[in-house]
């Protein structure tokens, strides 16, 4: 919703949405494949990325992924703050820190990701339903107020984006979670579950979310989500719908992290592993993550995709007979896959605009999914001339 909000102000309405359903359908199909793998498997991310890259080189995968995940888990906590500081001011007529705000806010969200993977479906369970209903009213309230937006105008050019990096954009807000779908997945009582509800969870839920923020952003004329909450008189239900629906995101955040950090620190146990990983991005959101929030969606559009590319490549057309517990191999290094993986993140960041690349040339237009081909088709290439 946030990037709903924000890719308001970088394109037409109509471009925008065709942005939003090309990039949620691109993390359909990535999370169906990745999901299945989980199922088929029972293995989880970290698990994964052992086989692939080989225990030394799997370190380095899962401190990437987890870094990434507690860098979004500190984003959430500053929306929270953000929108805490306004219902804060709107009730009591009181002013609090957003930096304190944010840190009362990464506390209480650490408390179920610590307690475990249960805790996320209880939330959700509750959160969803409310998002939906908020999102529908808030939306119907703007175009009764202000009518529909135009389809085809367009912002100004020192703002307009291209469409290529909106998509890129959209991919971005999901990419780790798709590359760690697995960690969920695992639990599926089979692999069509993990599949339809991965693939229907990110073109639906993810398009729809997106639509919707965007509409009310368009509509209300500004990308301030909790702003535009409270100028349709929603501002308190607001708060606390979207602080669960950040729980229960930053839950997961929290979990899947976590999970990647243990393949690290072996001898510590995940518990405390989560608390302090909770503490790091709690201490991300204080020192503002929040306000680099694009520049951070880039990053990881450039260097995660080519993660799932290079496990895919090995699972669908090379070694899926590796996948298993008794393959787990803690001391190896896997070197081609470490350097499909770092080549094709490198083409990603050549195709990518500035500042986040340099945007030398361009593939597909979008650079997240150049990343992603270019490492399926590297690793393919490394292990048949490997072998």
């Amino acid at each position: 919703m946030l990037l709903g909000a924000q890719l308001s102000s970088g394109l037409s309405l109509s471009t925008a949405i065709i942005s939003i359903i090309i990039g949620s359908l691109i993390l359909a199909i990535m999370s169906a494949f990745t999901a299945y793998i989980g199922a088929a498997t029972n293995l989880s991310t970290a698990m994964i990325t052992h086989i692939v890259f080989g225990g030394k080189g799997a370190k380095l995968v899962s401190t990437i992924l987890s870094i990434f995940l507690l860098g979004w888990f500190g984003v959430q906590a500053g929306f929270f703050a953000q929108n805490a500081q306004m219902a804060v001011n709107e009730v009591f007529n009181f002013q609090m820190s957003e930096n304190i705000l944010a840190v009362i806010g990464g506390l209480l969200m650490m408390t179920t990701a610590i307690v475990g993977y249960r805790s996320i479906e209880k939330l959700s369970v509750v959160a969803v339903p409310l998002l939906f209903v908020l999102v529908l009213l808030g939306v119907y309230m703007a175009i009764q107020t202000n009518g529909m937006p135009s389809w085809t105008e367009m912002p100004s050019s020192e703002e307009s984006l291209p469409i290529g990096v909106a998509i890129s954009l959209v991919i971005g807000i999901f990419v780790a979670g798709t590359v760690t779908t697995p960690d969920v997945a695992r639990w599926a009582k089979s692999k069509f579950d993990a599949a339809l509800a991965a693939f229907l969870g990110f073109l639906i839920g993810n398009s729809f979310m997106l639509i919707m923020a965007l509409l009310l952003s368009k509509v209300m004329g500004n990308d301030n989500l909790t702003y535009i909450f409270l100028a349709l008189g929603l501002g308190i239900p607001s708060f606390f719908v979207l602080t669960l629906a950040q729980w229960t995101t930053n839950t997961n955040n929290l979990y899947g992290s976590g999970l990647g950090l243990s393949v690290l620190f072996q001898s510590i146990s995940k518990g405390w592993l989560t608390f302090f990983a909770g503490l790091f991005a709690t201490a991300l959101a204080y020192f503002g993550i929040f306000d680099h929030f694009e520049t951070f969606l880039n990053i990881i559009a450039i260097l995660v995709p080519p993660i799932g590319g290079v496990y895919l490549a090995e699972y669908f057309f090379l070694n899926k007979q590796d996948f298993s517990f008794e393959k787990i191999d803690t001391s190896n290094l896997r070197i081609y896959s470490m350097v499909a993986w770092l080549l094709a993140s490198f083409v990603s960041f050549l195709s990518t605009p500035t500042p986040a690349g340099i945007g030398l040339f361009n593939l597909t237009t979008i650079p997240a999914m150049d990343g992603f081909i270019v490492a399926i088709i590297l690793q393919v290439i490394f292990e048949k001339l490997r072998g």
